[in-house]
């Protein structure tokens, strides 16, 4: 895969979330410590509906032979390696992800998978700065990592900057549920008892699970993060609420016409 490296500049600007502390460091580290339990903590405090949320996601990709396929913010590489079991023959995958802890568990779920594919490729990377020449995947993803990215919009845009013409750019992220009765439940579910219960199973010191629902708690949702992928010069934007509002898929396409960098 022929690479091309991207100059990084400072994540400054208006579309840098406030409020929440998501410096580059500061994630990196609580990720680097929570890595070793990172898939069982997930896992069990979704009840598992988080391995149904990545399948749903698949669904949605257009895979096509032959082109690549990139995972941005892959973690411990769940939704690449799901990816690359579902795509069709001569499709590379690769996941990226800037937390090389992560990376190492991901590498280690790895396998050639069924009909000649390749095994998934994980990448050291920021995903504000991919290291990957303009044009380049069928599909670009982000799996509950959007909302880590130091600046949202500049991550949009290096997804929509990678991506092809035609091309889909999907998310699947965290969501805050309206219905009434499930709203209050699940605010006070995920503000009181998952951060107790993440401690309790995953210590660490950069309070890795109080900082998960301040960090959804202030990411845009629904609408909100539709129109910013429209912003970055994305079209045909739908997002698809899972689990009454839990989680959602958003996809949308790099225009035909596009070339390059997206709208700035």
């Amino acid at each position: 895969m022929n690479n091309t490296a991207v100059d990084p500049e400072p994540a400054t600007g208006p579309s840098v979330t406030t409020g929440v502390d998501k410096s580059n460091d500061r994630v990196r580290e609580m990720f680097r410590q929570i890595a070793p339990r990172y898939d069982a903590m997930n896992h069990l405090l979704s009840l598992n509906v988080d391995r149904y949320w990545r399948y749903r996601a698949v669904q949605k990709l257009r895979l096509e032979p032959g082109v690549p396929a990139l995972d941005t913010c892959t973690g411990t590489g769940d939704l690449a390696l799901s990816i690359a079991r579902h795509a069709p023959d001569g499709v590379d995958v690769v996941g990226s992800d800037f937390c090389n802890a992560m990376l190492a568990i991901a590498r280690k779920k790895r396998r050639p998978t069924e009909q000649g594919q390749r095994a998934v490729e994980f990448i050291e990377a920021d995903s504000q700065y991919l290291p990957f020449e303009d044009n380049l995947f069928q599909c670009v993803t982000v799996a509950f990592g959007l909302r880590n990215v130091a600046d949202t919009d500049l991550g949009l845009r290096e997804m929509f900057r990678v991506c092809r013409p035609g091309g889909q750019v999907l998310i699947l992220e965290f969501s805050r549920p309206t219905m009434v009765g499930l709203k209050q439940s699940y605010n006070f579910y995920f503000t009181h008892i998952l951060p107790r219960l993440g401690q309790l199973f995953a210590s660490n010191d950069k309070d890795a699970y109080e900082y998960l629902p301040e960090s959804v708690g202030q990411f845009p949702d629904g609408q909100a993060l539709a129109d910013r992928m429209t912003a970055a010069g994305l079209s045909d934007v739908e997002f698809t609420p899972l689990t009454f509002g839990v989680a959602t898929i958003y996809v949308g396409v790099k225009p035909q016409h596009s070339q390059g960098k997206a709208i700035t």
